[in-house]
């Protein structure tokens, strides 16, 4: 298969995956935010079956597949584990996300798909990640070019 095939199947196959996926989310209504918040304020206990259900199923695929391959099958790259260490960055970005997941109702996968299910006041969210996202990049790059220690992206 030539490159210019392979990323092609590639592209499909991420596409078909981001239509399972959003389908999934609008299936099991965790792209309505009030569903989500209710989740958060342990009302409707759901979203845990919905993560576990995914989780479990991305675990035993990654663990079949690392042990019937050795690289992935279309970008021709090695499985191998990426270790993130537990440090402040982690625990406060994940604080700050958690935070913005409370206020907004939706996490980002989930807001896209609720862009299908006709939620369009989202894009005020969606709109708000990408400029907190750009926000953080922009002060990592400050510290940077400042000599503070700042930690890459990963």
């Amino acid at each position: 298969m030539s490159e210019q095939e392979s990323g092609t199947t590639f592209l499909a196959l991420v596409l078909f995956g981001g239509i399972l996926f959003g389908f999934g989310l609008g299936f099991s209504e965790m792209a309505r935010p009030e569903v989500v918040l209710s989740f958060l304020q342990l009302v409707d206990l759901g979203l845990v079956f919905v993560m576990g259900g995914a989780a479990t199923v991305t675990a035993l695929t990654i663990f079949l597949a690392m042990r019937l391959r050795e690289d992935a099958p279309l970008t021709g790259r090695p499985y191998e584990r990426r270790l993130k260490s537990m440090d402040k960055n982690v625990l406060s970005g994940g604080s700050i996300f958690g935070i913005g997941w409370g206020l907004s109702g939706i996490c980002p996968g989930a807001a896209y798909a609720s862009l299908g299910i006709g939620n369009y006041p989202i894009l005020i969210g969606i709109a708000g990640m990408f400029v907190g996202a750009y926000l953080q990049a922009y002060w990592r790059s400050a510290r940077a070019e400042s000599g503070t220690t700042a930690v890459g992206a990963d």
